[in-house]
């Protein structure tokens, strides 16, 4: 299948209903809360996992290898993609969620009835990771499908502020849940709203597809699908900009303030598990606030640009932020990177669902979601540095690549990232 002309900035788009607010919308009166949910078990599940992890094992390498398994599904994100195109965004996504039950549920009764070991916890995160980091893409993409033009950039912005919410509330719930009642009953919660958000995605109504769409598919059809997301892509020098963008601030930045901040806590700041929910919280909080002020301005006519400076300052900070010792500023500047993350990944999202002609959405968003492999390949390399020249010299080279990365990535699309990009 040949991939249509590069620049999709024509491609007519749907006119929006009344109301000013992405709320006035139905659809996104069901899907807001069902993400919204899933996204607080993602941060509960993560943190009482990798606490444990590292509480059994003892070891920064058994910790980076777990949060690296969960990401492994990264490889076959353009898959979900392809599918979403297909099937529909909304049934893909519901038979991911009903896997979160299934495995939470796994969790939750080998807790209760203390059978939970390290090796059952890396066998879930396996099957976790296979669905889990392509939920994210087919979610922005079916808000795409169901959303006014008008209200995308404020509906994507939402989205992130209800993420970044969850992220505060999951750290902090998770850890003092999990203080409370044991790792049992927290994982009994985490397996609840699970279940909350399956049941809200029923009530989302996606637009039908068209009957191309809608036909049964072959194995080589479907990977010949698959190569025209991929020529697509890289005939459109904004998008392979964005892609390679991502894939970068997974590889060197969110190892450093994701994954490894059970280690900053436990081994740099001298502080428990409270104290790291509260490390997870200063970040989440930082990009809330990052989020709120996109879902109140949009991201302007320049999503690009915005995209590009903010993530030169998150590196720029994550510099500083490998050279302290105090939890105090150490919280300060988690809460400055949240900010400066938000700022970056935003408009990003924006700028591939504005400038993606529909009938490609989900393959982009797919290929979006294949960037993410950069972290469990940073997450792995980290672990190994932190294990031979300590954690600020490995965190340093990483953030400063990072930065040296995000400047030639602008230089060498500037043509396309400085332009004003027509919805």
């Amino acid at each position: 299948m040949k991939a249509p002309a590069p620049e999709p900035d024509s491609a007519p788009q749907r006119p929006a209903r009344a109301g000013t607010s992405p709320f006035s919308q139905r659809n996104f009166r069901f899907q807001w809360p069902s993400d919204l949910a899933v996204s607080w078990a993602f941060e509960m599940e993560t943190l009482l996992l990798a606490w444990f992890v590292l509480v059994e094992t003892g070891s920064v390498i058994w910790l980076t290898a777990f949060g690296a398994l969960q990401f492994i599904g990264t490889l076959i994100s353009p898959l979900y993609g392809v599918a979403g195109d297909r099937l529909g965004q909304r049934r893909v996504l519901s038979c991911m969620r009903a896997a979160y039950v299934a495995q939470a549920a796994c969790i939750a009764a080998l807790a209760l009835s203390g059978q939970l070991s390290v090796v059952a916890v890396f066998i879930v995160a396996f099957f976790m990771g296979l669905v889990r980091p392509s939920d994210i893409g087919v979610r922005n993409a079916l808000i795409a499908a169901t959303m006014p033009a008008p209200l995308l950039a404020r509906a994507i912005g939402i989205e992130r502020v209800s993420m970044d919410g969850a992220r505060v509330v999951g750290a902090l719930t998770g850890a003092g849940i999990v203080a409370l009642l044991g790792m049992g009953q927290a994982y009994v919660v985490v397996a609840v709203l699970y279940l909350v958000s399956l049941a809200l995605t029923f009530g989302i109504r996606e637009p039908p597809r068209d009957a191309g769409a809608r036909t049964p598919a072959s194995i080589t059809a479907i990977w010949q699908e698959l190569g025209a997301g991929v020529a697509y892509a890289r005939t459109t020098p904004t998008l392979m900009a964005a892609l390679f963008l991502a894939c970068l601030a997974n590889f060197a930045a969110y190892p450093l303030t994701g994954g490894l901040l059970p280690h900053v806590a436990r081994e740099v700041y001298k502080i428990d598990q409270t104290g790291l929910g509260t490390l997870f919280a200063c970040f989440s909080g930082g990009a809330v606030l990052g989020s709120l002020l996109v879902s109140l301005g949009g991201v302007g006519p320049q999503p690009a640009r915005v995209m590009m400076a903010s993530a030169g300052l998150w590196f720029a900070f994550l510099l500083v932020f490998a050279q302290v010792e105090s939890v105090v500023i150490g919280m300060a500047l988690l809460m400055i990177t949240g900010f400066l993350q938000s700022l970056c990944m935003v408009p990003m999202s924006v700028l591939l669902l504005r400038i993606t002609a529909p009938a490609f959405r989900g393959r982009v968003m797919g290929l979006r979601m294949l960037a993410i492999y950069g972290l469990p390949v940073g997450l792995l390399l980290t672990g190994l540095g932190i294990a031979k020249i300590g954690f600020a010299a490995t965190a340093s080279l990483f953030a400063g690549f990072g930065l040296l990365a995000t400047l030639a990535i602008a230089w060498h699309w500037r043509a396309a990232l400085w332009r004003v990009p027509t919805p």
